[in-house]
């Protein structure tokens, strides 16, 4: 079991999250639920509605899109971020390749957190932008 501290610690390791300040990790730490998933079990499925962001503790998953490999996620690394914005169908399945820990960010709670905190809101918005502008074509 991973304690609220350790979830803070990991989350400011994750560039999604680094440049919050401490407080706000404190409380997107304290909604970050851990979850276990075993080799071969789908996290989430392409097509399902999108409900929460995850977060690789231990492990590595394989993302697929139509049966196709889309690429590898191993520790640090999100899936599901927009999710957390937008509860439109998941793009893609990720499958645990081995077995997983991750942190599970559900849309309703970071939504709450968001009217306490509009700080962590700016830092995730500015992070997933960025992270659009990477991956449109030129």
């Amino acid at each position: 079991m991973i304690t609220t501290v350790e979830k803070a610690l990991f989350l400011k390791s994750v560039p999604l999250f680094a440049a919050l300040p401490g407080e706000e990790l404190a409380e997107l730490a304290l909604i970050a639920a851990e979850v276990d998933a075993d080799a071969g079990e789908e996290v989430v499925r392409e097509g399902e509605a999108g409900d929460a962001l995850y977060l690789v503790v231990e492990g590595k998953l394989r993302v697929l899109r139509g049966g196709r490999e889309l690429t590898r996620l191993g520790e640090r690394e999100p899936f599901g971020e927009m999710a957390l914005l937008d509860p439109g169908p998941r793009s893609a399945t990720v499958r645990a390749e081995t077995d997983v820990r991750l942190l599970r960010i559900g849309r309703e709670e970071f939504e709450e957190l968001l009217t306490d905190r509009p700080a962590v809101a700016r830092g995730v918005i500015a992070v997933l932008v960025r992270r659009l502008r990477e991956t449109a074509p030129a």
